[in-house]
């Protein structure tokens, strides 16, 4: 049984739950371009490279014949520097909740310390 690209690719898009519309839009297609893809048994390789690239999937499972791993390694690559950078924007935002915690703190102590030598300066 020889494989039908476009509903593969359609299986995939819809299996990951990708707006149509937004898809189209990052591809720079309208959606009825789309989903003509979508009914090409034949559909080329850029094409699928480019819907992969776009909804981060590595179509050379699908298609070993026409992609290998090495394909779509900058994408996998780019899902985990976007993951490295997501961990280290949330480090920067527990360390900066931690400051400003201290920092209140150190501003009561400092508050209540003031108060007692007020008092006993009195």
């Amino acid at each position: 049984m020889e494989k039908h690209y476009g509903q593969i690719i359609e299986y995939v898009i819809r299996k990951k739950g990708y707006n149509i519309s937004d898809l189209a839009r990052s591809l720079d297609i309208n959606r009825r371009s789309l989903y003509n893809w979508f009914n090409q048994k034949d559909l080329s390789a850029a094409h699928i490279f480019k819907i992969g690239n776009v909804i981060r999937h590595d179509f050379s499972v699908e298609f070993p014949d026409m992609f290998t791993k090495d394909d779509f390694k900058f994408i996998n690559q780019r899902y985990a520097d976007n993951i490295l950078v997501s961990t280290t924007q949330q480090q920067l935002t527990d360390w900066k909740e931690k400051y400003l915690r201290l920092l209140e703190e150190y501003d009561t102590a400092v508050l209540i310390t003031d108060k007692k030598w007020l008092v006993t300066a009195k």
